[in-house]
């Protein structure tokens, strides 16, 4: 049963952050950004925020050096919209799921094209 609950909270904490970066925070290094998960623990005291950034590599540490500053902005409006006892630190990571996956589609692309031609 907690860990439906700790699911649910998890939800509306990337729901709510997606909404938070997108309209609130006016940081220029704050490239395009899909949060695509978030993992709280069962005594809410952490979040891990997994993100997809788009563009280059010096792009995305920019990115998560700017979210990083702005977390205790960002847990502030999450106190203000989300009506739990403690708001968890929130830790900004990437994820790195979208990217292997369309590695390995280009990698069944070539393979399936290297099929046809032979």
């Amino acid at each position: 049963m907690a860990k439906i609950r700790v699911g649910r909270v998890g939800e509306q904490i990337k729901k709510e952050i997606s909404q938070i970066i997108q309209s609130e925070l006016k940081d220029p290094r704050i490239g395009f950004i899909t949060v695509t998960g978030v993992d709280v623990t069962n005594d809410y005291s952490q979040a891990k925020v997994y993100l997809s950034v788009l563009g280059t590599d010096e792009q995305r540490e920019e990115t998560l050096k700017a979210l990083a500053r702005s977390s205790g902005f960002i847990r502030s409006e999450l106190g203000k919209r989300i009506r739990i006892r403690k708001i968890p630190d929130l830790l900004f990571k990437f994820d790195a799921s979208i990217d292997y996956g369309s590695k390995i589609q280009n990698i069944l692309q070539q393979i399936h094209e290297g099929e046809t031609n032979a």
